[in-house]
């Protein structure tokens, strides 16, 4: 494994782990048996290193994502598989999921900026095209713009895997089973249709 791949690996279990903000380069790069100066050659910064995690994350996602949207005969069916997918990506990896909801939003840097990668813009952009092939299929209400449908559901799916991953980060019992996750996910598409 090279150490580029090593940092990859060590960076997203350690704030993961421990947040963003508390993992420093210098426990990465310890960590993933390394040099700071190989951290900032690959990735610049921490900021650098968290994107191309989300980036590398999203990579393979979007093309399958894709694939699974143009197989589905309807937009609705589409929706409900991209939750899926979504769903067994976070159970497949954990530490992913956590850096995803948890650490994707959160302000960085003297800048104040959010931290968007161009993954999460393109996924974002593949669901709000979802929803205007839906609203030609009768899918979806037409009188709703694209986009505020898409913020809905992708802020309702984020929602209720986090407080998941948050009871379990606390030693809770899951407040729901995946399957609430699909119903209730399933409800909000149905309400959304014309």
């Amino acid at each position: 494994m090279s150490s580029r791949e090593r940092l990859l690996g060590t960076a997203k279990r350690l704030m993961a782990e421990a947040g963003y903000e508390r993992i420093s380069t210098a426990a990465i790069a310890r960590e993933a048996g390394t040099s700071e100066s190989q951290l900032v050659r690959y990735f610049g910064s921490k900021a650098g290193l968290l994107e191309t995690i989300f980036d590398e994350s999203w990579a393979p996602l979007n093309p399958q994502i894709a694939r699974l949207v143009a197989a589905a005969p309807t937009a609705r069916e589409a929706m409900i598989t991209i939750l899926s997918t979504m769903i067994g990506a976070f159970e497949r990896d954990p530490d992913l999921a956590k850096l995803l909801l948890f650490e994707g939003r959160r302000v960085r840097g003297d800048n104040a900026e959010i931290l968007l990668t161009q993954g999460f813009r393109d996924f974002a952009k593949l669901v709000v095209s979802l929803i205007e092939r839906g609203q030609k299929d009768g899918s979806f209400n037409t009188a709703l713009k694209p986009q505020a449908i898409t913020s809905a559901l992708l802020g309702a799916a984020e929602g209720m895997m986090r407080d998941r991953l948050l009871a379990a980060q606390h030693s809770q019992p899951s407040p729901f089973p995946d399957s609430q996750i699909r119903a209730v996910f399933g409800a909000l598409v149905s309400g959304l249709g014309p």
